[in-house]
């Protein structure tokens, strides 16, 4: 068991199917785990349809909603839990980079490593909540620890 010095939080992390696909796995994780971060679980699977559906419902109805979906169910990504201090959420979406690549900072995943707004990537997390919600969908057995 880990020494723990703060009050530990989780949060979801997806590293896409172009993570996946461009062999950039152990570069993301390794950058997660040197942040002082843990994985308490990871899995590599395909998305369905219908956990898609319910990842990205509050995108429903917008017009690249489709696209979305059709991305993230191309193909593997790796589906993970990290685990670290209060916030952790806001550390990975730190460490993430803006959302669109071309606004991402050198030295965070995406400012370092993605070029298209679609495929950028990763997701993390963006509130407590949503963490609780992502990881409820994605490892229901964790959801209640």
């Amino acid at each position: 068991m880990r020494y723990r010095r703060f009050p530990m939080s989780r949060t979801l992390l997806i590293l896409k199917p172009d993570a996946v696909e461009r062999g950039l796995v152990g570069e993301l994780l390794s950058r997660i785990e040197r942040k002082g971060l843990h994985l308490v679980a990871a899995e590599l699977r395909v998305i369905t349809q219908d956990v898609a559906s319910r990842h990205y419902e509050e995108h429903a109805g917008k017009p690249f909603y489709a696209e979305l979906v059709r991305f993230i169910t191309r193909s593997a990504a790796l589906v993970a839990v990290v685990e670290g201090p209060a916030e952790t959420w806001k550390i990975v979406r730190t460490l993430m980079g803006a959302t669109n690549p071309a606004e991402a900072e050198p030295g965070t995943i995406r400012g370092d490593l993605a070029s298209s707004l679609t495929e950028n990537l990763v997701h993390g997390s963006d509130s407590q909540g949503s963490a609780e919600r992502e990881i409820a969908l994605f490892f229901p057995e964790l959801a209640s620890l």
